[in-house]
């Protein structure tokens, strides 16, 4: 019997994305496998028929209809795939759970920051940028939002692995795919892409009380990302919609940090999990756009805008050795690194500030070899940051 015109595979996927069923973008390698570290391999068609050794693939066959030609192939179903250590897994995929965080500063003055401008508390500083810092913000954030836009990877303050937790990271994979209709928008529009996303950050600020840790951190640097996109690509920043989206935005920032900013064993200068780094890292630079981001928008209304004070205490940007970090190995390696050049508290992100009256010279030589110290091995967002506060402050 004739074998079946359907015993052909019409697999387009790779095999690591079709034995998962998951999306592939058929690139060699693809995105999925690319990122999990996997080995990327697409059937593939061999001409002639001779037979395969017992170890290797069974080879199915289908005639031509108009020529009545054999074709044989290698089944994709049979192929043998590679196998996958554990200790690669461990290596390369995160465990976010059972995380021993620490929230040192009071974060209910995050989310009161917004009445700030109206009603300044008695500790508040205005902060007053040059107007070429403010345009500088303004260009850097609006990267962001075009960036992210057009499919172009994660904002530096998204680590790449808080994605390859697929239920946690849920509503960051959701905005990413959604703020794509921002990109090209046809002239009239705006307002329609702009509707769309203003329901999905309504559906955030509604379930912010039922996520866990995880997924509310991914939740408000999801907000953050609609709101970036709604103001930078939709010009929704003077709606009624977008004033309360900030409010709802520092209520998210208060919450997330309240579970936690800092690694419990940063208060004995040891080395803390690998996941622990990252959530701390994340939200702290998460925390930073924010709040430069509520810079932009007071300048925008002609409203004073005020040192986050808050904030004080709070580590500066992590060096991008460990940002960058491939996987735990390497991480714990360049950590460990990290431990000894800093033996003594790391940078603060308010010695970024002004100085405080009072140091004597050999306190501000001190305090500016640490800021020399820490810009290093800086990553871009660091870098960033200092020339903010050193344009700003001195």
């Amino acid at each position: 019997m004739n074998a079946s015109r359907y015993s052909a595979s019409r697999q387009k996927s790779c095999d690591q994305c079709s034995i998962s069923k998951a999306k592939c973008d058929r690139q060699t390698p693809c995105a999925r496998c690319a990122k999990r570290g996997l080995s990327c391999a697409y059937p593939t068609a061999t001409p002639g028929h001779a037979e395969s050794p017992r170890s290797q693939v069974q080879e199915d066959s289908v005639y031509g209809s108009e020529f009545g030609t054999r074709l044989s192939f290698r089944s994709p179903r049979h192929e043998p795939l590679p196998a996958i250590r554990a200790d690669d897994l461990a290596d390369t995929c995160p465990e976010f759970s059972h995380l021993d965080l620490l929230c040192p500063i009071n974060v209910e003055d995050i989310s009161n920051r917004w009445l700030n401008p109206y009603i300044p508390g008695p500790e508040q500083t205005i902060k007053s940028y040059p107007v070429v810092v403010t345009n500088y913000i303004w260009r850097i954030l609006n990267s962001y939002a075009a960036s992210a836009s057009r499919g172009r990877g994660v904002p530096p303050f998204i680590h790449p692995a808080q994605m390859k937790d697929q239920k946690a990271s849920l509503p960051l994979n959701t905005c990413l795919s959604l703020i794509r209709i921002s990109e090209h928008p046809l002239p009239g529009t705006e307002n329609a892409a702009a509707l769309v996303l203003q329901r999905e950050m309504e559906s955030i600020a509604a379930a912010r009380e039922i996520y866990d840790d995880m997924a509310l951190l991914a939740a408000y640097q999801a907000y953050l990302m609609y709101a970036l996109v709604l103001f930078f690509r939709l010009s929704q920043g003077s709606s009624a919609f977008f004033r309360q989206a900030m409010m709802n935005l520092q209520e998210l920032a208060c919450s997330t940090s309240r579970r936690g900013l800092v690694c419990a064993t940063d208060q004995h200068h040891a080395r803390p999990k690998w996941e622990e780094w990252i959530v701390t890292e994340s939200k702290r630079r998460t925390l930073y756009v924010m709040y430069l981001f509520d810079s932009v928008l007071s300048s925008q209304e002609n409203l004073p805008t005020f040192l986050g004070t808050e904030l004080r205490g709070l580590p500066a940007p992590a060096n991008k050795l460990l940002w960058q970090a491939q996987g735990r190995s390497e991480w714990e390696k360049e950590y460990n690194v990290f431990l000894t050049e800093w033996t003594k508290q790391y940078l603060t992100i308010d010695e970024l500030w002004p100085l405080p009256p009072g140091l004597n010279d050999a306190e501000i030589a001190e305090r500016r070899d640490r800021a020399n110290r820490w810009l290093e091995n800086m990553d871009e967002f660091g870098t960033m940051l200092f020339a903010v506060t050193s344009c700003t402050h001195g």
